[in-house]
């Protein structure tokens, strides 16, 4: 039996171990398909992973759980792109369902890992984040070499392909948004990867010991989100942009279904009313002195 094999028994068998806490369309397989220009999507159902595709080389942003490295690989490949290019790995944020499978991502490309200055902490030790446990990063499956570290915004070049890193912290202290132009039609585009500006169930967004300036950050990310010129939106999971739908609606040679400004726009008002109503909701539940 070959290493790799091996790994892929232990993985699978990890990930079984983890299903009372996945939903299922994390692992449940879905088309890898083309979005934009170099851009593709070899993510699950309900796992974001994108693949920019260069001539030296392939830059994958996110890793999603370690066991859903085999699907990303084999989705790259269906798309006729050899994994092994992958040169530079990103996150969109320290939660382990987006970068668990980062360790051996690098062990199988040799890939450059880069994450925000502010997330490398979670990164590289799972047990210091103010969040619930089953949120926590990696699980312990992470190696301890987290690769180059950007503070606030970043570029990252590869290949003629420039992404640029915006800090939009609150759900992580590090979260990044990424964007980048991408060509279609003849014409350029703005792409908008987004982290996560979501309050996950659980989160503190007053008093918080642990993350003290979590309600500023996050109004910090919705300042940041509503000043990025988005014509491509696409996000941490599918759901923020309504992939399955959308992919649904290619045809060929019809228009790009991606391309939808308005909707970018809709769904950061629609987060940012529900970020503001938690946080109403949580100082009205502070113990009256």
């Amino acid at each position: 039996m070959s290493r790799f094999a091996l790994r892929l028994i232990l993985i699978l068998g990890f990930a079984g171990a983890l299903t009372g806490q996945n939903p299922q369309s994390w692992t449940t397989p879905f088309p890898p398909h083309r979005i934009a220009d170099n851009v593709y999507y070899v993510g699950s159902r309900g796992l974001a992973s994108y693949l920019i595709t260069t001539p030296d080389g392939h830059i994958l942003i996110n890793s999603s759980l370690e066991s859903s490295v085999p699907m990303i690989r084999a989705s790259t490949e269906k798309l006729g792109f050899r994994f092994s290019d992958v040169k530079i790995l990103l996150v969109s944020h320290a939660h382990w369902d987006h970068n668990a499978g980062s360790a051996l991502v690098k062990e199988l490309t040799g890939a450059k890992y880069m994450v925000m200055e502010q997330d490398v902490a979670v990164t590289e030790d799972w047990r210091e984040v103010g969040f619930p446990v089953w949120q926590r990063s990696n699980i312990a499956l992470q190696t301890r070499q987290s690769g180059s570290r950007s503070q606030g915004r970043g570029r990252v070049k590869l290949g003629g392909v420039v992404l640029t890193a915006h800090l939009t912290p609150g759900h992580t202290k590090g979260c990044t948004t990424w964007t980048m132009k991408a060509r279609d039609g003849g014409k350029d585009y703005n792409v908008v990867i987004v982290g996560s500006p979501n309050v996950n169930e659980g989160y503190k967004l007053v008093n918080n010991a642990l993350y003290p300036n979590i309600a500023d950050d996050y109004a910090r990310t919705f300042r940041v989100l509503k000043s990025l010129p988005c014509d491509i939106f696409l996000g941490a999971h599918g759901e923020y942009y309504g992939m399955e739908e959308k992919y649904a609606r290619i045809k060929p040679n019809g228009p790009n279904v991606f391309i939808d400004p308005d909707g970018y726009r809709h769904y950061v008002a629609e987060r940012e009313q529900a970020f503001l109503k938690a946080l109403d909701r949580q100082k009205s539940e502070r113990p009256q002195r």
